[in-house]
């Protein structure tokens, strides 16, 4: 029973595998003291992380760095462009691209310990089943954004900004099934370690769209529909490097075979990894979204809203570090667990989290030294900067918690526990974070201040929640759990098969 994996410990006093060994050599000299074993084995899971955690931390930057570089050329445009833009990014993230994002997290289960288990045709029909899915989540999606003019202004939006936002959101549909096909692959990639050549591509595309946004944006004077034509164009060459490589570079030859009719078959595994993880994702940006629209009901929103923005941003850089250590913590523990080697999951977890914590330490210290110098990396408004200054106390402990959490989140989805993380979201942020906020902004009158501490409070509950799931997981069921979600798949696909031949011998 599933509920039988939270039992064992993580920390309990017993011998670790070395890495991507099975030898009880190996296990008897590394629980036998000699530390020349142990120290072998900590370069080697350092060295193995930092090849995922690298890249993918450059990739979220580069990814960041898009999304900043297409503001800045619309901000030229004019205060009204940049309302709309504004309204309409956050509109599609929370309503598409964010989803997109939390179905392709089922991935990194699935391709990662299928990759693990060695039944690498598995790991491509996974990449086919994940595309097919969210593409077709794409298409009810693609419906709401060409006509979502008329729910922002209900909502309370200016109608000229709900205009400019429903035309925005129309030419950034192509963006949309971009995702569908982008997010899959990065996760295909990442459980196979090979993240260097999204590091590569995302670098040319972020040249080819600052290029694309200059000539189309100033030079055309496309205005804000030529900013989200060129980035749907952005996205889909990302799109178009990565299919390439995996194509043609010979590193994959294992995990593509070519197309299969086999992914749109079955897909109610991936669909019970998918579900949770949109939930576990997008709960929490939907908490920040809906904190963003209660500053812009407190007394002087220009400057609360912007106030607030600014710290989001912050926070948002911030995280670029764990995320890469969340995915590549992610990567480890799907790979290990595949390979029925549940020690070394648990070795690589509890090495993560020790980076985890000193970059968080790290990352307070950095933070209060120059809590009076960040904000101008963002604004240059006084009142803003001296609001920002005087929120970063709040802000270094936000950060090392979200960073922390993050990488929780990795382990979560390395184990196939993503249902367990939706809850915990649902728990901190709306039991907690939401409810704390909204009494210390407005019953208690701290504005800024209550609603930042209303999202502290949720990031503190759920580092604890996902702290004491994590310390009470039995690595060993999580293994065998594994192995029976690899077996089923192979199963299903092995019948597929015979079935076929039995039909086409029949027939001849």
């Amino acid at each position: 029973m599933e509920h039988e994996i939270l039992g064992r410990p993580l920390f309990e006093a017993e011998c670790q595998v070395p890495l991507h060994s099975s030898s009880e050599s190996d296990c008897r000299r590394f629980s036998d003291g000699k530390y020349d074993e142990y120290s072998t084995w900590l370069i080697k899971e350092l060295s193995t992380q930092s090849r995922v955690a690298g890249p993918m931390i450059l990739v979220s930057l580069l990814q960041f760095a898009l999304t900043i570089v297409t503001l800045v050329f619309v901000g030229h445009l004019g205060e009204l462009a940049l309302s709309s833009s504004q309204i309409a990014l956050t509109t599609a993230k929370a309503t598409g691209l964010n989803i997109m994002m939390g179905l392709a997290v089922g991935l990194e289960t699935l391709c990662g310990q299928a990759y693990g288990a060695k039944q690498y045709y598995l790991t491509g029909i996974f990449l086919q089943r994940g595309i097919f899915v969210l593409t077709l989540v794409g298409i009810p999606v693609s419906f709401l954004w060409w006509s979502i003019a008329p729910i922002l202004v209900a909502v309370g939006q200016d109608p000229l900004i709900a205009e400019g936002a429903q035309e925005y959101t129309r030419f950034l549909i192509p963006t949309l099934f971009a995702y569908a096909f982008l997010q899959p692959l990065v996760k295909y990639m990442q459980a196979q370690s090979a993240v260097k050549a999204m590091a590569l591509f995302s670098v040319f595309t972020l040249v080819i769209h600052v290029i694309l946004c200059y000539f189309v944006i100033w030079h055309l004077e496309a205005g804000i529909r030529g900013a989200a034509i060129v980035t749907g164009i952005s996205h889909w060459i990302n799109v178009l490097f990565l299919a390439l490589y995996v194509t043609f570079s010979g590193n994959f030859k294992k995990t593509w075979t070519g197309f299969s009719r086999e992914a749109v078959k079955d897909i109610y595994p991936f669909l019970k990894l998918a579900v949770p993880s949109t939930f576990l994702l997008c709960l929490e940006y939907w908490c920040f979204d809906i904190s963003v629209f209660l500053s812009g009901r407190l007394p002087n929103p220009q400057l609360e809203t912007s106030t607030f923005s600014v710290c989001l941003n912050i926070i948002a850089l911030l995280y670029m570090i764990p995320s890469g250590l969340s995915a590549a913590v992610s990567t480890r523990v799907s790979n290990e667990l595949g390979a029925g080697l549940p020690d070394a999951a648990k070795a690589a977890v509890k090495l993560t989290v020790s980076l985890g914590l000193i970059e968080g330490c790290t990352v307070a210290i950095v933070l209060m030294s120059a809590r009076n110098i960040l904000p101008y990396l963002f604004i240059n408004e006084p009142d803003v900067v001296n609001y920002v200054s005087s929120l970063v106390p709040l802000l270094a402990v936000a950060a090392p918690l979200d960073g922390y959490r993050g990488i929780l989140y990795g382990v979560a989805s390395g184990c196939g526990w993503q249902q367990l993380g939706a809850y915990s979201n649902l728990i901190a942020f709306y039991a907690i974070g939401l409810p704390v906020g909204l009494l210390l902004t407005f019953h208690f009158n701290y504005h800024g201040y209550g609603l930042w501490i209303g999202i502290l409070s949720g990031f503190l509950a759920q580092t604890c929640l996902l702290s004491c799931i994590t310390l009470t997981l039995n690595w060993q069921k999580l293994s065998f759990k594994a192995a029976r979600l690899v077996d089923e798949a192979r199963d299903h696909h092995e019948h597929i098969l015979t079935t076929f031949v039995t039909k086409r011998q029949a027939h001849i």
